[in-house]
């Protein structure tokens, strides 16, 4: 289908240009958004008309976003992110998170879209462009540094998994009862040895005793 485009229309043409496109895309987008009407006779009598009033906003438009343009351009973002053995980003930096950043500084309100980058999945520096109008794509300079993944700790003896505080608090409380309940062990045994002396001791003075007694009948 041809159509003739009554707005810029970034990747396909300026006001009053005539372009064929896809029915499905004029149809559900290009017609209903208004930026493009079919291209009948009627249609492109306007085409001179069309221009002339795309050409003065587009120069309005142009002059206002053109401070916003060099600001973009100044920029310089930073990202660090975990990079795998390959020297590939786990995940990548997204358009929306390039925009989220340029927003943030700068106090503006732009788009994921506008942004004009696949994802980036490699370190080093980049350059991203920045659509703001049909003829301003300042360009940002982003620099992707690599974070090494965190190793976890090893366990001191080969095969043993590090334990945990909670784990280590329960052992250490075992132990302690172990080494009172051996204590209070010893304590019996030990106490249990000076009955039993005791009770011989006892039992020697009883039948030394009961000899001296019978010597004295005897006599």
């Amino acid at each position: 289908m041809k159509v003739l485009l009554i707005k810029d229309v970034f990747n396909l043409g300026r006001a009053g240009e005539v372009k064929k496109v896809a029915d499905g895309y004029a149809r559900n987008f290009l017609i209903p958004q208004k930026m493009a009407v079919m291209a009948t006779v009627g249609a492109l009598k306007q085409v001179e008309r069309i221009q002339a009033s795309a050409t003065k906003q587009r120069e309005l438009l142009n002059e206002e976003m053109s401070g916003l343009a060099e600001q973009i351009a100044a920029l310089e973002l930073s990202f660090k992110a975990k990079v795998g053995e390959t020297g590939k980003l786990y995940g990548s930096i997204t358009q929306q998170m390039i925009i989220d950043e340029v927003n943030e500084q700068l106090h503006v309100n732009l788009d994921r879209h506008q942004v004009e980058s696949q994802p980036l999945r490699e370190v080093g520096e980049h350059n991203v462009r920045v659509r703001l109008t049909f003829d301003l794509i300042p360009e940002i300079k982003i620099t992707v540094e690599g974070e090494e993944e965190e190793q976890e700790e090893q366990p001191e003896e080969t095969g043993k998994k590090p334990r945990s505080a909670k784990i280590e608090e329960i052992v250490e409380a075992e132990e302690l009862v172990e080494a009172k309940d051996k204590a209070g062990g010893e304590e019996v045994e030990e106490l249990v040895e000076t009955e039993d002396k005791a009770a011989v001791e006892e039992a020697e003075q009883e039948e030394a005793s009961q000899s001296d007694d019978q010597e004295a009948e005897s006599e």
